[in-house]
């Protein structure tokens, strides 16, 4: 016994010994990934350093690091040399996007294998692949706050998980009505107003940059708010962007369909062993709305705490975008947090912004009565 702990006190101090243990625990145990945007704002923020549990739903094929290409072949077929637990609606997982094999997302669980799933103007939808007895489940679990809605002749619930996790919220904003008369033809990001105290405002970028949309990531190194003379009758309250956001792309993920009073919405029926991921920040996600299911070989595992988090360029909530001052700011009271920890911080963050855990029914007058081509 002597003999082999010698060895391995030998093994672990070389340089190739440290390499291997290292590499092992990448391959098998955790690995450590970074927050980059806000699609998981208020749940995740950008600049949250994050250790993964790589075996929460088996062991996935191991991947050298930096690169994302796998060592070995995959032997089973489904990604994974231990298969093991499928994620489960409402969790929130770490995994390789359809399209875009050589990047780790994070994002929530809405549906699985089997579940209908819509986006609406008024939310997300989803009918468990059981049926009305999977409605009834939820039912049970979340009482009277449980919303339901008909669509394509069957009963539909709406955004579940909203009353379940107080960090998922759909982050509304403010467009003049000028504007939005070219909706269909002016993407809605560019022309997106926010309000504070001193009123409404969009962001300007001082050296010509911009915002892309696919979860806003900022091109623009710094912003300066730039406020309207408009009166604020003069604009129209939009809850969902996300909606508008598809109504005006060519490349969605989702079927685009009409009920009989010419309402649009989006639909599609999650495949068998896939999920349908959705951002916890619902207006600013790029998601499975856009690039379809995950299939369960491309699932990586679970976050399992934050290990160091820091303010970047894109924390709004700080004012990090117009103020270089607020970034790479530690924010220490995430640090160490575990998921429920996490999730006990993201009601925190809720109450302070005044974020609303209803859904979208409350708004719904106020959604821009535009028709969709």
């Amino acid at each position: 016994m002597r003999g082999l702990w010698q060895w391995w006190r030998a093994f672990s101090s070389s340089w190739s010994g440290a390499i291997i243990i290292v590499l092992f625990v990448i391959f098998f145990i955790a690995q450590g990934f970074i927050i980059p945007t806000r699609s998981m704002v208020g749940t995740f923020f950008e600049g949250d350093l994050l250790v993964v549990k790589k075996f929460s739903y088996g062991i996935p094929t191991p991947r050298l690091p930096w690169l994302n290409t796998p060592i070995v072949p995959d032997f089973n077929g489904n990604g994974h040399l231990i298969e093991g637990e499928r994620p489960k609606r409402g969790e929130i997982v770490v995994f390789i996007p359809p399209h875009e094999q050589s990047t780790y997302y994070v994002k929530r669980v809405f549906g699985v294998g089997g579940d209908e799933v819509i986006f609406a103007q008024d939310g997300y939808y989803l009918r468990p692949n059981n049926g009305d007895a999977g409605i009834k489940e939820f039912k049970e679990q979340l009482g009277e706050k449980l919303e339901t809605r008909e669509f394509l002749g069957r009963t539909f619930i709406k955004d579940p998980f909203i009353l379940q996790h107080a960090g998922i919220y759909y982050a509304p904003r403010w467009w003049h009505i000028s504007e939005a008369q070219n909706s269909r033809i002016t993407p809605l990001y560019k022309r997106a107003y926010f309000r504070d105290e001193k009123g409404l405002y969009t962001k300007v970028c001082k050296d010509g940059g911009s915002i892309s949309n696919a979860d806003r990531r900022i091109d623009c190194d710094i912003f300066e708010k730039q406020y309207t003379t408009f009166g604020q009758d003069e604009f129209v309250y939009i809850p969902n962007l996300g909606f508008m956001d598809m109504t005006m792309r060519d490349s969605i993920a989702m079927d685009k369909l009409r009920d009989r009073q010419g309402e649009v919405f989006f639909y599609t029926k999650v495949p068998q062993d896939s999920f349908f991921m959705a951002g916890d920040n619902r207006n600013n996600s790029f998601d499975s709305r856009f690039w379809g299911s995950v299939s369960y070989s491309n699932i990586i595992g679970q976050p399992w705490f934050i290990y160091f988090s820091f303010t970047k360029a894109n924390s709004e909530e700080v004012g990090a975008d117009t103020n270089t001052s607020e970034r790479y700011i530690t924010r220490w009271e995430r640090l160490f947090k575990g998921i429920h920890g996490i999730e006990e911080l993201a009601k925190r963050y809720r109450d302070a912004q005044g974020l609303s855990q209803q859904t979208l029914e409350e708004t719904k007058e106020h959604i821009l009565e535009t028709e969709v081509l």
